[in-house]
């Protein structure tokens, strides 16, 4: 018979204040990194007439997947290290090094300089993710865990839906650039509450050796966990997740700017809610970073329902129902161009990932030994760094070969042998094509949505989600087959 789990009550009342000071670091932290990730893409690729940088969309999926998943990979060496030197000088090196790069990157305008401000605000998140899921794991425990890990996810996502929000309304009325001095500003705003009101409870431990060679011991201590087949594999197998998980935030932005026409919602927001009209809507579309924001409002109301919930749960079932359900979100919002079904497939893509995202890390937490929390959570996130690298390929690649409208336009103006002026712009381009062909803007989208079927991408979200969700269920058979606790 198993033991009874503690009342939501009994849980909430069980945190202490370092849990909570952390989640405050989490919202911010992260409505800082939306703030500027949910836009990122749009910018890398907008028209360079319209305030954008004009690269490809390969250049934008180099920047965005290489950067991200090096964001994710280091963690393993900034576990340890975070351990060593205590987690309140870490998260004051982390945010130092983040609000430098966020600065940096509204100052610069090429590839190579954005890739590398990028990439410096992504090595101080790399300081800060394992010493803030290290936090959660210290101040919970078996019991609590999974709530707690669920109450750290809700945070994520309430930054994740204001730091769009307000990146969304700036960039319209102050431009893109505003945007990368918003979230710096937010970044020091954490700083301060690490320095002057942060406590660290001291846990001791022995140092007899040198930093860099307890480094190469976590590898080691790494390599033997993943030994465990039941840790390792369902690392692996949990790539598929990950991988389905971007497409929402790295791909469909773009693919909403591109086809998804909602300009009778548009008008009806600036005719009924004039107020919300620049926060919202732009050039006669709903902007299209708000489509991402739909999930976090779902989890910021439903995430810990969601947690009590799959508290019942054995963790591998809710990792195969969480796939599951996610994937048949992110199907829906590439499948048809149509904005409800944009709208429907992002709440359905909401709750898989409150049942998926925090289990993971409630799994890995079980197994992890006082005083190694954060270096035993970045082991959580090496398939997260799998996936973000292997994205790339999807929203640069695939994207730009089946998906982007102005490179469809081109193969289209190319057939028909028409010349075009060099040195347009992105808009000026789609703008004299329409001309060439004597077709309105509507009609020139969905003379190419016809002709090309952009939406082919949902069999590349099927074929991840499946894999994943198969592979979990014929794992959690074969490898816990000795196990008698029921799945609930």
């Amino acid at each position: 018979m198993s033991e009874s789990k503690p009342s939501l009550l009994q849980t909430f009342r069980s945190f202490s204040s370092t849990f909570w000071i952390v989640n405050f670091l989490q919202i911010m932290e992260r409505g800082a990194w939306f703030g500027i990730f949910s836009l990122l893409g749009l910018y890398l690729v907008a028209s360079t007439d319209e305030g954008g940088l004009g690269l490809s969309h390969i250049e934008k999926g180099n920047i965005l997947a290489n950067v991200t998943a090096i964001q994710f990979f280091l963690p393993l060496f900034f576990g340890v290290i975070a351990d060593r030197i205590g987690y309140k000088l870490s998260l004051i090196i982390a945010f130092i090094i983040i609000g430098t790069g966020y600065y940096l990157m509204g100052t610069v305008s090429t590839y190579w300089a954005v890739y590398l401000a990028f990439l410096f605000a992504a090595i101080g998140g790399s300081f800060f993710k394992p010493v803030a899921s290290g936090i959660i794991a210290r101040s919970s425990d078996e019991k609590t865990n999974t709530m707690g890990f669920g109450l750290f996810y809700m945070m994520a996502n309430i930054g994740g839906f204001f730091g769009p929000a307000l990146s969304s309304y700036l960039r319209t009325t102050m431009g893109w650039r505003i945007i990368f001095l918003q979230a710096t500003i937010v970044i020091l705003i954490n700083l301060l509450v690490v320095l002057f009101f942060y406590k660290e409870k001291k846990i001791r431990r022995e140092y007899n050796i040198p930093i860099l060679i307890e480094i190469k011991g976590s590898f080691k201590n790494i390599i033997e966990a993943l030994k465990d087949k039941r840790l390792s594999i369902l690392l692996v197998f949990m790539i598929g997740y990950w991988l389905v998980y971007n497409q929402l935030f790295y791909t469909l932005p773009n693919f909403i700017e591109d086809w998804v026409d909602s300009t009778p919602q548009s008008n009806w927001i600036n005719q009924n809610l004039p107020f919300l009209g620049t926060t919202l809507t732009e050039n006669g579309q709903i902007k299209a970073e708000w489509y991402g924001n739909i999930d976090c409002v779902m989890i910021i109301f439903f995430q810990v329902t969601i947690s009590y919930i799959v508290m019942k749960m054995k963790q591998v079932n809710a990792l195969i129902r969480g796939t599951a359900i996610a994937t048949v979100g992110v199907v829906l919002t590439f499948f048809f161009n149509n904005v409800w079904f944009t709208i429907i497939g992002t709440v359905i893509f909401a709750i898989g990932e409150m049942v998926t995202g925090p289990t993971i890390s409630a799994f890995i937490a079980q197994i992890t030994p006082k005083g190694k929390e954060a270096l035993y959570q970045g082991t959580s996130f090496l398939p997260v760094a799998a996936a973000n690298y292997l994205t790339g390929f999807v929203t640069g690649n695939l994207y730009e070969k089946w998906s982007d409208k102005y490179s469809l336009l081109q193969i289209e103006i190319s057939k028909r042998n028409i010349t075009v002026p060099e040195g347009l712009s992105k808009r000026q381009y789609f703008e004299y094509a329409q001309e060439k062909l004597q077709m309105t803007h509507s009609q020139l989208i969905d003379f190419l949505w016809n002709n090309y079927q952009p939406n082919k991408l949902w069999f590349v979200v099927v074929a991840m989600g499946a894999f994943t969700a198969i592979s979990v269920f014929i794992y959690n058979k074969y490898m816990f087959r000795d196990n008698t606790e029921s799945a609930k």
